[in-house]
């Protein structure tokens, strides 16, 4: 509040655009899973409790996706509805402009989550080449804590770096969703930006499945 008080308009925002960003990457922490995780995917590589699933008649890759959305949902009223409702009480957060932002907001969010499934099973499925995945577990939340959005919004990066930045997967996660509900961006092309990594990531995550599947030896019944 300090900084918008001292900078106003600083990124876009006013003061009270500032202070519901900040509440919306709060809020997507467990939806987006923004720390990492939320898969069960390298654990059971490790295991070798992949096999079955590899096995069983329905794609590995949406089934996955399937259990992630309704973590998501869970996770949305329980870790990011009450958090809000309680800043919206003491701060006075912006409320969305019409119910068309609310709509675009709404499939924002999901389409975030989407991608940040998509990125995460990605991470997860590297267990299948390296010996040890905390690595790439590691370097994944670097890269998504500071390119999403959730450090900083990344309208205050400079130049160079704020192009790249917004232009990556990661600012799907908690930027795009976030400017979706405060109504600076449009909608179309946030949505379709959204949309475009989301087909980019999962069909990746299709091919790296294929590759997976003829790394893994089952033995025995």
């Amino acid at each position: 509040m300090a900084l918008w008080q001292a900078r106003p308009g600083l990124a876009g925002y006013d003061l009270a655009d500032a202070v519901t960003f900040c509440f919306l990457s709060q809020a997507f922490i467990g939806p987006m899973q923004v720390f990492g995780g939320g898969l069960e995917l390298s654990e059971r590589v490790r295991s070798g409790d992949v096999a079955l699933d590899l096995v069983r008649p329905a794609s590995l890759q949406m089934w996955s996706l399937a259990d992630d959305l309704g973590r998501a949902a869970y996770l949305f009223l329980l870790r990011s509805l009450p958090p809000t409702a309680v800043g919206a009480a003491l701060f006075g957060l912006v409320a969305p402009a019409d119910p068309v932002t609310c709509l675009s907001f709404t499939a924002g969010l999901i389409l975030g989550v989407v991608v940040s499934f998509a990125l995460r099973y990605l991470v997860a499925l590297s267990a299948c080449w390296v010996v040890d995945d905390r690595g790439v577990q590691s370097l994944s939340l670097v890269t998504t804590l500071f390119f999403s959005g959730m450090v900083l919004p990344l309208n205050l990066f400079p130049g160079w770096l704020g192009t790249l930045a917004e232009a990556l997967p990661w600012s799907a996660m908690v930027q795009v969703p976030a400017d979706l509900y405060l109504g600076k961006r449009d909608v179309l092309e946030a949505l379709g930006f959204q949309l475009a990594w989301a087909v980019a990531l999962l069909a990746l995550g299709a091919l790296a499945t294929g590759a997976a599947r003829r790394k893994v030896v089952i033995q025995g019944g």
